[in-house]
């Protein structure tokens, strides 16, 4: 089973950064952005990371809390974490529990080889834990900005 638009997200937990477990109903209250990116410490993830990081602030103000999800493992996922400076936490979803869930799995090329990657995707759930928005094929520049705008317009009501 997969999310869908206006319906609530199936409960679920995750292990994330700074040794925090990560569900629905600990977040219950407040909105949530769950973006799904490829790998740590690539180029487009690592700009992706620092949008988020640098709109922390405006995301705070509107009631959102935001994660970061890939398949990197937890050592990883802290050491990209502390380079950067996010102040948010990073879900490592080594099963593909959630990237199945949001089914963000997705066939992709690379030079030419097939191989099934994770589709940079996004989530905005609001405080009653149902799907408002998503964004899925990210292209990374403006994305931030465009999530943040949607986070203050469903906390705004």
């Amino acid at each position: 089973m997969s999310v869908a638009v206006d319906q609530p997200v199936p409960a679920f937990q995750a292990q994330a950064t700074s040794n925090t477990q990560v569900s629905l109903d600990v977040l219950k209250g407040k909105q949530v952005v769950l973006y799904f990116y490829p790998k740590d410490n690539t180029p487009g993830c690592t700009t992706q990371g620092q949008g988020f990081r640098d709109q922390h602030n405006a995301f705070a103000a509107a009631n959102t809390v935001v994660f970061g999800v890939s398949r990197d493992s937890l050592k990883t996922h802290e050491n990209f974490k502390t380079k950067q400076g996010f102040p948010f936490e990073l879900i490592c979803d080594k099963d593909e529990q959630l990237c199945q869930l949001f089914d963000v799995i997705k066939l992709k090329k690379l030079y030419g080889k097939e191989y099934l990657g994770i589709d940079r995707s996004t989530f905005l759930i609001d405080a009653d834990g149902v799907l408002r928005q998503e964004w899925r094929g990210v292209k990374v520049p403006g994305h931030v900005d465009a999530v943040l705008q949607a986070a203050q317009a469903l906390h705004q009501g």
